[in-house]
């Protein structure tokens, strides 16, 4: 029975990708905690701490596939423990030796947090392949939409003129700094965890940092210099990272859903035969993955807000606060997953209409251009007379429903100071730009040539 949007076969799409489910899957849970078993028992079997013959069996059973997944889930329930069942199930295949010698000197949270944390370092390579992905297309839509004019709005209404490209370079240099946020967090969240019941360390006795950094080695981990079962912010730090990113694409899909609005239709995401946008109304072609980017965003919020309320712990460790992790981490990624999928997804589609921005850009009659009027002007009678004398031109020449330009001409101190042809050079969006095509270039040289744009698709 499905009760999940990431199980449900008619919802899982839009809340997941197949990936990410897969690697949040309970099997894989599960196989991550046989790993540390496994890596465990041949580090012990290295070090003479154990028989290798032992480790040899504890090695090769290590297999979720010949484990009932069923039966442990039932014993899970019975005795109300969440790894115990997992090991008597696979000691059921092992020899005797390789039943005494399983899970030796470990606990349970140094199984369950090493396996949390190798799946997440699955997931953390498709999360970084599809960052650069996004990248790209993000390259590509500001390198060929440098020059193409629209409106820059403030509080929601027209400002100044600036281009679309200039959007987009916007959108790739905040992406940049997430790109370099993942890079930066491997060392620090990546890290196993092999310290015991406390923390201490003493059940894996006096070779107990060997053993650590054996296990760490097999798995492909770092190694703590302390122990951090009561310290969760390696985790926090991941979601809330993925938060931030997530707060990003958000931004993007919920500015991509507004300017398709039919009153601006400046963009429009792609469509394909078939796709419907409304069961009562035939002509509707609604943004739905612009609004799914804007909306899954939320939801890793408040999944982040969960692992910050797990910081709190009492003592050494305690569940309250550390099996919340257990929800708030694979919802989190999973959701990340198909945020990425579907803006990538969303940016290769985009439709961009350059006459629609244009009209829309003229709508206001050349009246976005005051700034630039104003501030030559100042240059010739002072900051302030010139303010002065543009209110008077605009507030007269917006209720006469006149151009900005016939406006200027009309007030006779602006007239005696601007000829005809400067009104009309004035009062030309695509030469108010600004520095914006070489802020547009320094950017796109940059990210190039940064490492994170070879980060390979997983």
């Amino acid at each position: 029975m499905s009760v999940s949007v990431f199980d449900m076969s008619t919802m899982q799409h839009l809340w997941s990708t197949p990936q990410m489910r897969e690697i949040f899957s309970e099997q894989n849970r599960l196989q991550k905690w046989l790993d540390f078993e496994a890596a465990l028992a041949k580090t012990q079997g290295r070090l003479g701490i154990i028989p290798q013959s032992a480790a040899d069996a504890i090695v090769a059973g290590a297999k979720i596939e010949t484990l009932d997944i069923s039966a442990i889930a039932a014993e899970i329930r019975r005795i109300k423990h969440t790894l115990v069942p997992l090991l008597k199930e696979m000691q059921k295949h092992l020899p005797k030796e390789g039943v005494e010698y399983l899970h030796y000197g470990a606990t349970t949270q140094d199984v369950v947090d090493t396996g949390l944390i190798l799946q997440l370092k699955q997931a953390h390579a498709i999360i970084k392949g599809q960052v650069a992905g996004i990248g790209a297309e993000l390259i590509r839509l500001a390198v060929e939409h440098r020059d193409t004019v629209m409106v820059g709005r403030t509080h929601g209404v027209q400002a100044l003129p600036i281009t679309f490209g200039h959007k987009c370079a916007i959108w790739l240099d905040e992406l940049s700094r997430h790109a370099q946020r993942l890079q930066q967090c491997e060392e620090r969240v990546f890290v196993v965890m092999a310290v015991g019941a406390v923390g201490s360390q003493a059940s894996y006795g006096p070779r107990a940092h060997e053993i650590e950094a054996g296990i760490a080695d097999e798995l492909g981990l770092h190694t703590p210099d302390i122990s951090w079962a009561p310290a969760r912010d390696r985790l926090a730090e991941y979601i809330n990272l993925l938060a931030v990113m997530a707060g990003t694409l958000g931004k993007i899909g919920n500015e991509l859903f507004n300017l398709q609005r039919n009153e601006f239709a400046e963009i429009e995401e792609g469509f394909t035969e078939g796709k419907l946008g409304s069961s009562t109304m035939p002509h509707k072609r609604n943004p739905v993955a612009a609004e799914n980017v804007a909306m899954l965003s939320r939801s890793v919020r408040y999944s982040a807000a969960m692992m910050m309320e797990a910081l709190v712990q009492e003592h050494e460790r305690d569940g309250i606060a550390w099996k919340s992790e257990w929800k708030a981490v694979p919802e989190a990624v999973l959701v990340t997953g198909a945020i990425l999928f579907q803006a990538l997804a969303l940016l290769k589609g985009l439709r961009i209409d350059k006459t629609k921005m244009q009209a829309n850009v003229e709508m206001m009659k050349g009246y976005l251009l005051s700034e630039k009027v104003m501030l030559e002007l100042g240059a010739k009678v002072g900051k302030n007379t010139a303010h002065e004398w543009l209110y008077e031109a605009s507030m007269s020449g917006i209720e006469k429903g006149m151009s900005f330009a016939d406006a200027l001409s009309g007030h006779h101190e602006i007239a005696d100071t601007f000829s005809s042809a400067e009104i009309d050079e004035l009062t030309q969006p695509a030469q108010y730009l600004g520095t914006i095509g070489e802020q547009i270039d320094r950017v796109v040289a940059r990210e190039r040539a940064a490492p994170w744009m070879q980060w390979p698709a997983a």
